[in-house]
């Protein structure tokens, strides 16, 4: 199966042929790496290849490891599971980016828990599929959630989440993705500062790259399955 140093270049490789084949530059899309359930070693030997991004689902776990790892100071540490009202302070006070952001209250707690030394760069989910069982806002909801994420003096607004529908035909998951590019640009016009399309995972990433997407989460093609 490979070294986690292994897995990373190839993951690496995958996304710049993407990106390439996609028309795009290959420093136009950043990899994002997915370390929830794995130890804190997995994370050094990544860091050691050259991986600064890292993203957790959990809050305790995410906050155990960067507090652990407060040395490594240039780490970029994202949020990006589901994030309850009474759990928003430890990630306003730790994390850089949150990418879940399906609701005002959530942002205004996480606005008004984080320091006003460095804004929290946030990102709203979209549940683009209308999945009963997923979170985010649907399509129709996310100008007006833009417009009040905007206002918060301690958050940055820097994009867009989703986690598209998992289906076999390929053009129908195509048309989702495609739909996130759309609401992307348009959001573009209204914020300048928004720059983050997250989508895209080990399974999807070729499609996601295709369709526009500026950042796609990695995390078992980089550290296996081993929990």
């Amino acid at each position: 199966m490979g070294t986690i140093a292994e897995r990373l270049k190839i993951a690496l490789k995958t996304i710049e042929q993407s990106a390439c084949e996609a028309n795009r530059p290959a420093n136009s899309v950043k990899l994002l790496a997915v370390t929830k359930t794995k130890p804190v070693s997995d994370i050094v030997q990544a860091y050691e290849m050259g991986q600064r991004l890292f993203a957790e689902n959990y809050v305790q776990e995410g906050v155990d490891k960067i507090q652990q790892l407060s040395e490594l100071d240039d780490i970029e540490w994202h949020f990006i599971g589901p994030l309850q009202s009474n759990k928003t302070r430890p990630v306003a006070e730790n994390f850089d980016w949150v990418h879940s952001i399906d609701r005002l209250k959530i942002a205004q707690r996480l606005n008004d828990q984080r320091s006003a030394h460095k804004k929290l760069n946030v990102c709203i989910q979209v549940n683009v599929d209308n999945e009963s069982s997923k979170a985010g806002v649907s399509i129709t909801e996310v100008d007006a959630l833009a417009e009040q994420i905007s206002a918060l003096p301690n958050l940055t607004l820097r994009g867009l989440m989703t986690i598209p529908k998992a289906q076999d035909n390929t053009d129908l998951q195509r048309n989702s993705l495609l739909t996130m590019q759309q609401i992307f640009a348009q959001l573009q016009t209204k914020y300048p500062q928004i720059d983050t399309l997250s989508m895209g995972m080990s399974g999807d990433i070729q499609l996601a790259i295709e369709c526009g997407s500026t950042m796609v989460r990695i995390g078992r093609a980089i550290f296996g399955s081993r929990q």
